[in-house]
């Protein structure tokens, strides 16, 4: 065959002009929709579509190339204008012509494969998930925002709650907008209200565009300027000044979010666009009152004192009193309230009853609320450990507010406590990547990975949130947990410990259960090395509360009884023997206390009321309610039962503990030198249990 001849064929029909020219007006068509099309918030697939076509379509142009020719009489098929030629050779150079072809179908399908897979693996992944892909990936999504913390320009210095409640609410309706990837306050809170440096800023809270703003607050005026910078390139894309009575400070807020909506594109649903208009109150001296309760609730959150939750409380009562309408005030004291019970102490039957009354309440006035549905699921998870009204509520409160890492991360606490360990890693995942550099969100990721004793991974998980925040009590718990548990080098959990802050005692008041619960991180590394005087002294300072005196003296009674002190124990006890049993006769159920009074009862030699109570505790909160601290109840009635003479019972708890993720109470390092096993160490059953392979994972 000779191929200059097909070539030169190829030629005088014009298909190399055809390719050419498809290949061009092609290569327009794609750019020029690619480019046109997102701006009408065309979906994803139109453009796909549109490239499938246009690789379709080549091949098929090629085939019409050959078998027709432009004449001046018009188009004629290429056999009528050369019939002779082509009846001389009709089909000399048909096999190659069919291979060039199916050289061009191989292009377009490659190209179909391409643009299909592309689309299915997106099809695949959550929506949420592909806008908040940055951070650490490789890509900032273009619709992307960080609210930057408001300089507050009042003359009153004090006024600071002021410019944080205006940033935090812009943030808040932004944070509604599903089209958006929205940063939480607390990751923002971590930078400066104008950083030098706003291309770092982009990379560490992956976001493309920060707000810059402050506030000027004078009598009944305010003046709100802000600003919308391009992080990755540090240039500005708008500013704008609002000069407003104090009254409309609704109404800018709702035009500065709607100003950034607009510039990055964002499409808004009826609902959505709503809630960029919506306004919590009508009465500007209640949000007043209301900023100051959210002022101080972030001071307790962080610092965990009960003083600064009764402030806050203290505020969004007097917020309530002056506009008995106002849902979203009601909303954060139902959550302060829990918070309250949570980690400090437990309210009573009737005081649960008034906060249920008014979560329900604040339901009925602003049922599109995603904070309402927020306190909600918190009042039947953390009142009652009613996971699947909970779960509900936190549903729809991400239906509303779809950058809620609150929610996201309520989600994933409720699973936790299901056992539901895949998707609790997943949820954690999610909201550390819609709040970065929160160091609370961070630590709760490492934290559960303890419970499925992945300690080198938690480890890591726990140094990057001590990175965030050197004073994360969680992350400085789950480091020194991932060393103990996971490797058992007490040297090595010392040299981590004295880089600390000191003054942290190294406890989180909602774990309870077994002895280092008790007695909190710090001094249990010190019962580890068998250092008890230091692990004693660590306990002698008085608590927060009640129920932090309480336990601080059933820990020392526990420590001198593993010392061998039993003097000191029995002195102990008697102190706090009857604080503990008068607040089990008012609250029976009160399981934190139960694990309290069974060591008390150790220390008074009233082995059968310890083991009775003990048990009574793992009974009310069995690991199939509750796969945490149902867990490390289990682990403390062996504790129990391992010093009263019921070592078969002991071991047969720790043999089920290391087959389930039960690493937060029990791992084989943890075993070997660990003093309250002390009494059964040599029993042949436990050493057996040092042979076995523990359950890593989920």
């Amino acid at each position: 065959m000779n191929l200059s001849s097909f070539f030169a064929e190829l030629k005088r029909r014009n298909v190399y002009k055809v390719a050419v020219a498809y290949a061009v007006v092609g290569w327009l068509v794609i750019q020029i929709s690619s480019t046109v099309l997102p701006t009408f918030h065309a979906p994803e697939w139109v453009v796909q579509t549109l490239i499938v076509l246009v690789a379709l379509g080549f091949p098929i142009a090629l085939v019409i190339a050959w078998a027709f020719e432009l004449t001046p009489e018009g188009v004629k098929r290429t056999e009528e204008v050369d019939r002779a030629a082509a009846a001389r050779q009709p089909r000399k150079y048909t096999w190659v012509f069919v291979v060039i072809v199916g050289a061009a179908l191989s292009v377009g399908l490659f190209f179909i494969g391409r643009y299909s897979g592309r689309s299915t693996s997106t099809s695949r992944q959550n929506a949420s998930a592909a806008r908040t892909e940055a951070g650490t990936g490789s890509s900032i999504p273009q619709k992307s925002i960080a609210v930057l913390p408001f300089e507050n320009l009042s003359d009153d210095k004090n006024a600071a709650y002021f410019a944080d409640g205006i940033q935090d609410e812009i943030l808040t309706k932004l944070a509604s907008i599903a089209d958006l990837k929205v940063i939480s306050r607390t990751s923002t809170a971590k930078y400066k209200s104008k950083p030098e440096d706003l291309k770092t800023v982009s990379q560490q809270l992956g976001v493309a565009k920060v707000l810059e703003g402050s506030v000027q607050k004078a009598a009944d005026k305010v003046r709100v300027n802000v600003q919308l910078i391009d992080a990755r390139a540090d240039s500005h894309l708008w500013a704008k000044t609002y000069d407003r009575d104090i009254k409309d400070v609704f109404a800018v807020e709702s035009e500065v979010a709607q100003e950034i909506a607009d510039s990055l594109q964002a499409k808004l649903s009826p609902a959505e666009a709503s809630t960029l208009a919506a306004a919590p109150t009508k009465d500007p001296a209640a949000h007043d009152l209301f900023l100051k309760g959210e002022h101080e609730e972030r001071l307790a959150e962080s610092s965990l004192k009960a003083e600064s939750y009764e402030q806050a409380a203290a505020w969004y009562r007097q917020a309530i009193a002056r506009d008995p309408n106002f849902a979203l005030a009601m909303a954060r004291l139902v959550e302060n309230r829990m918070e309250i019970h949570w980690f400090f102490e437990q309210l009573s039957e009737a005081e649960l009853a008034q906060v249920r009354i008014m979560a329900e309440h604040a339901l009925a006035l602003a049922p599109n609320l995603a904070e309402v549905h927020v306190a909600l699921g918190d009042f039947y998870y953390h009142g009652y450990r009613q996971y699947e009204p909970a779960l509900a509520e936190f549903e729809r409160a991400l239906q509303l507010q779809p950058n809620s890492s609150t929610a996201l991360s309520y989600l994933a606490y409720v699973h936790r406590r299901q056992g539901q360990w895949e998707r609790c890693l997943d949820e954690f995942k999610k909201a550390l990547e819609q709040d970065p550099r929160n160091a609370k969100v961070a630590g709760d990721l490492p934290t559960t990975q303890i419970s499925l004793r992945m300690w080198k991974v938690a480890a890591g998980g726990a140094g990057h949130a001590l990175e965030i925040d050197p004073h994360a009590t969680e992350s400085m718990r789950t480091l020194l947990e991932s060393i103990l548990a996971g490797s058992g080098d007490i040297t090595e959990a010392q040299r981590v410990l004295a880089t600390f802050p000191t003054e942290n005692k190294i406890f989180e008041g909602s774990n309870y259960g077994h002895l280092r619960d008790m007695t909190g991180e710090r001094a249990y590394v010190f019962v580890f090395a068998r250092d008890f005087n230091a692990a004693l002294k660590v306990c002698e300072a008085v608590g927060n509360s009640a129920s932090d005196d309480r336990r601080h003296l059933a820990a020392r009674v526990a420590i001198r009884l593993l010392a061998g002190d039993l003097v000191g124990a029995q002195a102990e006890a008697e102190k706090v023997r009857p604080l503990l049993e008068k607040r089990l006769h008012e609250r029976p159920n009160d399981i934190s206390s139960m694990p309290q009074l069974s060591w008390v009862y150790l220390a008074l030699k009233r082995n059968g009321d310890a083991i009775k109570l003990a048990r009574q505790a793992a009974n009310l909160l069995p690991p199939e309610k509750d796969a945490l601290v149902g867990n490390d109840l289990l682990t403390g009635l062996a504790e129990i039962e391992a010093r009263t003479g019921a070592t078969a019972d002991a071991i047969a708890i720790l043999r089920r503990q290391l087959s389930v993720p039960a690493g937060g109470s029990v791992s084989i390092a943890r075993l070997k030198i660990d003093p309250v096993w002390a009494p059964i160490r040599n029993d042949p059953g436990f050493q057996q249990l040092l042979t076995v392979e523990e359950h890593v994972g989920p």
